[in-house]
């Protein structure tokens, strides 16, 4: 496996794991039950993670758009078309708003709480998704070794870093939530 392979993998492995950890947090936000202890706990584990990483990806967006603009000439068409993707809805700044909405508190019915937990859920795997596709599709084209070093941000520290918070929130699970692991996703 090359370098690009690499962090190309890594980038995949880190938007399962927001998948995974968001899919978990909604099923348990959206669910009664669990000690208030011990949903503290992974909500807390859960939020940690998932503003974390989803930072992470908004600061690679701006890291493409700041290289992009750095680049004298080029093709205008390419320019165009990352300027008009990195404009699409479905930034990471509206995801945590949607898992702020997710968390709040007050007078809500079920209905409502459960309703701000799926919109949550839907909205990382249907519009941040789709944005996400967007761009790496457009970065791949374009994009040398350094280019993805530069953007990716992507070295040993972070890996471990991301394991790390992942791992934290794999042991904070509340009973009857699950994350998948790598052998349940290739089944």
């Amino acid at each position: 496996m090359n370098e690009v392979e690499l962090i190309r993998a890594q980038l995949s492995l880190e938007r399962q794991h927001a998948f995974d950890v968001a899919r978990a947090l909604s099923a348990a936000g959206s669910r009664q039950g669990a000690s208030p202890e011990s949903w503290q706990n992974f909500r807390q584990s859960s939020v940690d993670y998932l503003v974390w990483i989803l930072s992470r990806f908004e600061e690679r967006e701006q890291t493409f758009r700041d290289l992009l603009h750095s680049r004298a000439g080029g093709d205008d068409s390419e320019r165009r078309a990352v300027e008009s993707a990195l404009d699409l809805p479905g930034t990471s700044r509206e995801a945590l708003t949607k898992l702020e909405a997710a968390l709040g508190s007050g007078s809500r019915t079920e209905v409502e709480r459960v309703g701000r937990w799926t919109d949550f859920e839907q909205f990382l795997s249907g519009v941040w998704s789709a944005r996400r596709d967007a761009l790496d599709r457009l970065f791949a084209q374009q994009a040398k070794v350094t280019d993805w070093r530069a953007v990716s941000g992507i070295d040993a520290d972070s890996i471990f870093d991301e394991r790390s918070r992942y791992a934290k929130v794999r042991a904070a699970l509340p009973a009857g939530i699950e994350l998948p692991t790598a052998t349940s996703r290739q089944n």
